[in-house]
Order: C-alpha cells, then sequence, then structure tokens
C-alpha cells in the first residue's frame, strides 16, 4: 500500500474475496480522496487542512452514530458497522495526511518511521481487521511490512519528491553519507549518493524480510495477497540496486518479466 496512491491496497486483486471488495473499496476510496486533498492540485495549505479537518469531522460524525449524507462517507460507516473497525486508523491516516501539508523534510530515522506508522500502517491493521487475523504478532509485522513499503516507496520516488520540495530521506542520513538538498536537486547521483541509498535500501529490506513470515502464517487468499506485496516490495529494491541507485534518470517500475519474477519467489516463500 506504499503507498503512493495506496497502488498496494488489492481492489481489484483476484485474490481478493468478493465479499471483501465493498468493505476494501470503501477504505481506499477514504484514503485515496484524502492523500489527493493534501497532495494533488494547487489548493493553498490553509485550503487542504481546512478539507481535511472536515474528514475528521465526518469521522466524529460517524462515531456519534448519525446519517451520513456523503455517499463515500455512507459507505465508510456501512463498513465500519458491519466489521465494528476502530476510527483510530482512520484518523491516524489523516494525521499523515495533515502533516504533508506542511512537513517537507525529516530529521531523523524515527521521526521518519512515525510519520509511516500512521500514513501505511492503518492500512494493513484494517486489512487484516476485515480478514479477522488482526492479533498483536500479526499487526507488529504487518506494521513492518507497511512501513517498508513506504520507505521503499521513497526510495523509487526521490526525483519525485524533490519536484514537490520533499526529500523523505532523513537529513541525518544525508549528512551522514555527504549528500545535500543541492545534490538532489542536481540528481547528480555519485559514489556518496549510492552509498547512502545502498543503507536505506539495505535497511527497508530488513525490515520487510523480518516481517515476511506473517505471510505464511495467514491462511488462504490473505496469505498469498500478503506474499506478492513483499515479493513486489523486494523486487522493486532489486531494480533499484539494478539502475546502480540512479533513481532520477531511471525510476524502477515492474514489469512483466518482474511480475514472473515475483510470482515465483512467492510461490517459494
Amino acid at each position: 500500500m506504499p503507498v503512493d496512491h495506496y497502488e498496494n491496497f488489492p481492489v481489484a486483486s483476484v485474490l481478493l474475496p468478493k465479499k471483501l471488495v465493498p468493505a476494501v473499496e470503501a477504505i481506499y476510496a477514504f484514503a485515496r480522496s484524502a492523500d489527493d486533498i493534501a497532495d494533488e492540485g494547487d489548493a493553498l495549505p490553509a485550503a487542504r487542512l481546512s478539507a481535511l479537518a472536515a474528514y475528521e469531522a465526518a469521522l466524529a460524525s460517524i462515531a456519534a452514530g448519525e446519517h451520513q449524507s456523503d455517499p463515500m462517507f455512507a459507505r465508510l460507516a456501512a463498513v465500519i458497522a458491519q466489521y465494528q473497525l476502530p476510527l483510530q486508523p482512520f484518523y491516524d491516516l489523516l494525521s499523515a495526511f495533515k502533516q504533508d501539508v506542511g512537513t517537507k523534510r525529516y530529521a531523523n530515522f524515527p521521526l521518519l518511521l512515525d510519520y509511516c506508522r500512521r500514513s501505511a500502517n492503518p492500512v494493513g491493521f484494517l486489512m487484516l481487521s476485515l480478514y479477522g487475523a488482526a492479533s498483536a504478532r500479526n499487526i507488529a509485522d504487518s506494521d513492518a511490512i507497511c512501513s517498508a513499503l513506504q520507505l521503499i516507496n521513497f526510495l523509487q520516488d526521490v526525483a519525485i519528491d524533490r519536484e514537490k520540495d520533499r526529500t523523505y530521506i532523513p537529513l541525518d542520513d544525508l549528512a551522514r553519507f555527504g549528500v545535500d538538498q543541492a545534490q538532489l536537486d542536481r540528481a547528480d547521483a555519485d559514489p556518496r549518493f549510492q552509498a547512502l541509498m545502498q543503507f536505506e535500501v539495505d535497511r527497508a529490506r530488513e525490515m520487510m524480510v523480518g516481517a515476511a513470515p506473517l505471510a505464511k502464517r495467514l491462511p488462504g487468499r490473505i496469505g498469498w495477497e500478503l506474499r506478492m506485496v513483499v515479493q513486489g516490495g523486494l523486487r522493486i529494491l532489486d531494480r533499484i540496486e539494478q539502475v546502480q541507485f540512479d533513481v532520477f534518470r531511471r525510476r524502477p517500475k515492474l514489469a512483466l518479466p518482474d511480475w514472473l519474477v515475483i510470482g515465483w519467489r512467492a510461490l517459494w516463500m
């Protein structure tokens, strides 16, 4: 669900049970539309924050059991009631989107990981809840997988984020490897940048691999769905390494041959 526009949401996946499709679509519509409010278009920050505050007010209204006139929130309210979903994950998502409006840099990895905790991890928690698999152990591994996916998306989109004056690589990591904002703006993938990216790739891969057993613990379709998500994230990291970390000129994308590799690796997990 990296995370760029929640493209890892399994809305159209053949592995998603049909009975869960309406619920996933309702959650996706909420997350996607709120993310677009924070990121897309040319609205001023105050207008973006006001629109996100309206989303928070709608959640409070759902909590109060009030009628929802907006079709999107009406569907979401029905799903929340049917599956007894807590509202905190939705508030966490909105918190992250509000942060996107004003925060363009992260001083260190713990601060970035806290952002991932709110921008990515709630999606995994909600999916586990829909499947009735939200145990403490599963949630911990899901959080690690979702955060890793978010980090992978950041590494994939360094150039795109710089166009928005954003840097999701921690500033202390940049300083440690002698890379500054000006170098990112020059799209200079010199040895210092390559060393920095190798460090970030290794950290994201370690997080993903460490939590990957969740995909084997979960039964049926959700397990297979997660296997594909895990292997897809790892494959992007492979691609970043294959382009020698020059994500400025060759943004790693998955093509058909990659999906064949992902499917094969998923089978052998």
